[in-house]
């Protein structure tokens, strides 16, 4: 009578679940090896168990811990299953587990020993990565998808109240091909214990990826968005108290597109000049919808690069707002910039929209429009370097990029619906646009946008009064929060997420003694999405920025004189289609066999955590040897963890070079540094020559360092 209980439970579970399987052929190919299988999942609700028995092949035998076996529920719903039970927390519930795998029998464990209560991957146990090792497994990685927001989850405790939970969400099971997991020779002890730990994490984090993305443009995502969560539920607000929701914003984008595309005719990219408010999202995914291209300006980078970014994404239109630019006080620069492109106000597009156009709007579908039939292969979206090194380049990203790369986040950062991310960081810089915007926004949860980073009180005030559970940041805006903020103002926050720039030491560890919170760095660049690698609440060393996210491959090229890393190049869904360059406009640039050269020069240690040294254009040759200017600014900072501090190079007729120091700490000195040199113990060949005070150090708007600005500054000092 099993066998019939069974078969009925498994239509039910299509029947209610809509239950959809993929990859059943990497369990059969792990079935020809002729060695033990060994099943591992995510935990996400009481459904799981039977979710795998009913719908991955042969019979398995399930590892229970005891604390699972006492409601009268757990054990109905195990009854369906074959299992043992075992104290978790014994040393002898793994030598249960290899004596069953070793009988020749199937067998599946929950890594993590328990049902996850945030949503996400949660601590991960050693002994799961021992029992393949021990019994030389096939390791076959399943994500289970959808029952996390199922009334048999965990996120109905006090804690995630606010989560609204479905009877019967869809359910999909995602079984990504087998491995091995093999011990490092060599490894003992703590070393041992974290290897199999981590094996373990990395096959579960990257099941969580590959079983969620798809080939798919943004608005089509947007759509998959609106109909897998609440779509009545705010999903944006702003300063303005302006809010829209998942359905608001599909309407918003079909009904204010199609008077956008009365505007823009046939046009392909269309400049997008908009701060941190409502009408950002909904313009950007206006011209989603009806398949244009945004391109990213960046109104705080000067009239001759915002003309130069025009002129090298070949745009007619730039799309504003008056209220914004009265705001923002740059009459000026649009009055100058007309000259050039055609300045499309959003004011003047709206008084176009009449009754009868937003009836239609909300009668068509979706699902026709052009921009969700693309190739997800296709353009769809044109962001701007920083120009820190020159005039701004087009990074050219295709969908897929984006979309893999908000799954390659979320594979990292779990975030739930209606979880708040507070992102003053522009969306013209690719940090703030993905993770910032469009992250939350795809995965059913709330972002508040405010308009500008560099209000450095009124930022952790609004962190404090929106109950944000995440804020990304640059080290140069942490530092501007931590002199203005009260210590509970981020009493919220679940993270402190970082880019764009190093973090300083000074910086962590201000917000650890300060407000107790934790900044979790990572590393990404405008060509990647940009996220390449981010260090995670189960995952992380201080220092570095964190292990590459899922999809990922990475090389390391030797560099003359630099003997610790080297030249990094990436390849993945993430990186760009390629370049716009400014003496070549409009002509796509991809790069070379799909490899990426950062220009940056970074170590990766044996557990996969990346090491950034600097940039490669950030080294100068004194004497015959390679300084790192970024080593130099660190023993500076230490001994100056207030100031801003940038050193540059210039031409020295007897070493080569000569470093300079532009400081806007007037108690520095070159007697002062060379104090602090001899403290840190460095080669005095990374000491400043030169110290020159100045009032600001030249900042960009996207908080990194404008280093063009820096350069002339000393050059102008020598010349003078």
């Amino acid at each position: 009578m099993k066998w019939l209980f069974k078969l009925v439970a498994k239509f039910l579970f299509k029947l209610f679940y809509r239950v959809e399987v993929s990859g059943l052929e990497n369990y059969h190919d792990a079935k020809k090896t002729g060695k033990p299988i060994l099943i591992i999942s995510n935990h996400v609700s009481l459904l799981d168990g039977p979710l795998l028995d009913l719908f991955i092949p042969g019979e398995t035998s399930f590892m229970v811990d005891r604390s699972h076996t006492k409601k009268w529920y757990e054990r109905f719903l195990l009854s369906m299953s074959h299992f043992f039970t075992v104290d978790v927390h014994s040393p002898y519930a793994a030598k249960h587990m290899i004596e069953e795998l070793k009988k020749g029998k199937q067998c599946m464990i929950f890594p993590e020993g328990r049902i996850t209560t945030t949503g996400g991957l949660m601590k991960v146990y050693e002994g799961t990565g021992m029992v393949a090792d021990k019994t030389g497994a096939a390791v076959l990685s399943v994500n289970i998808g959808g029952a996390v927001y199922s009334k048999f989850s965990y996120l109905d405790g006090t804690k995630f109240a606010f989560v609204k939970l479905f009877w019967f969400p869809k359910i999909t099971i995602h079984i990504q091909p087998y491995s091995e997991i093999k011990l490092k020779k060599g490894l003992k002890g703590a070393k041992k214990h974290l290897f199999y730990k981590e094996a373990v994490s990395n096959l579960l984090r990257d099941a969580g990826y590959y079983a969620t993305v798809k080939e798919r443009t943004i608005f089509a995502s947007l759509i998959a968005a609106k109909n897998s969560y609440h779509a009545k539920d705010i999903c944006i607000e702003d300063i303005n108290d302006a809010q829209l929701s998942l359905k608001k914003l599909t309407q918003a984008s079909v009904i204010l597109g199609k008077a956008l595309q009365k505007n823009l005719q046939d046009e392909k990219r269309v400049g997008l000049m908009l701060p941190n408010v409502t009408g950002m999202p909904a313009t950007f995914f206006s011209l989603q919808a009806y398949g244009y291209v945004p391109a990213m300006i960046n109104f705080t980078a000067g009239l001759a690069a915002i003309e130069s970014a025009c002129e090298t994404a070949e745009l007619k239109t730039v799309v504003t707002s008056k209220k914004f630019v009265e705001a923002f006080e740059i009459e000026e620069l649009i009055e100058a910039l007309s000259k050039k492109v055609n300045i499309l106000y959003l004011e003047d597009v709206r008084t176009q929209i009449n009754l009868v156009s937003k009836l239609a709007g909300l009668v068509k579908s979706p699902k026709c429009l052009p921009g969700f039939n693309k190739q997800s292969s296709s353009e769809a979206v044109v962001l701007f370097t920083s120009g820190s090194e020159g005039m701004p380049k087009g990074v050219v990203l295709s969908h897929q990029n984006v979309v893999s790369n908000i799954e390659q986040i979320n594979s990292m950062l779990n975030l739930l619906p209606t979880e708040r991310i507070f992102n003053a960081l522009p969306t013209f810089h690719c940090f703030g646009l993905t993770a910032g915007m469009l992250w939350p926004i795809l995965k059913g949860a709330k972002v508040f946008m405010y308009p500008s980073p560099v209000h450095y009180a009124v930022v952790p005030e609004m962190v404090y009064q929106t109950n944000a559970k995440l804020i990304f940041g640059t080290d140069t805006f942490y530092s501007g929060y931590a002199r203005k903020a009260d210590p509970y103002d981020f009493y919220s926050i679940k993270a402190l997420v970082a880019g764009a720039e190093r973090l300083r030491p000074e910086t962590r560890e201000l917000y650890a003694s300060k407000y107790r919170q934790a900044i979790y760095e990572g590393y990404g660049v405008t060509e990647t999405t940009p996220v390449l690698s981010v260090n995670i609440p189960t995952a992380f060393k201080d220092g570095s920025v964190g292990q590459f996210v899922p999809a990922v491959e990475h090389r390391l090229e030797p560099v003359p004189g630099i003997t610790e890393g080297g030249r990094l190049f990436v390849k993945g869904p993430n990186i760009m289609m390629g370049y716009l360059m400014p003496d070549q406009p409009g002509k796509l640039q991809p790069p070379k066999d799909g490899w990426h050269d950062t220009g940056d020069i970074v170590a990766v240690d044996e557990d996969g955590y990346v090491w950034i040294k600097g940039r490669a254009k950030r080294f100068a040759k004194i004497g015959g040897e390679m300084v790192s200017l970024t080593a130099v600014e660190t023993y500076i900072n230490q001994a100056s963890p207030e100031g801003h501090h940038v050193v540059v190079s210039l031409p020295d007729q007897r070493k080569g070079e000569q470093l300079v120091l532009v400081t806007d700490d007037d108690t520095l000195s070159r007697k002062t540094v060379t104090d602090a040199a001899k403290e840190s113990r460095v080669s005095e060949l990374m000491i400043p020559k030169t110290v020159i005070l100045v009032e600001a150090v030249p900042v960009l708007g996207t908080g990194k360092t404008n280093y063009p600005e820096v350069q002339k500054i000393a050059e102008r000092h020598f010349s003078s």
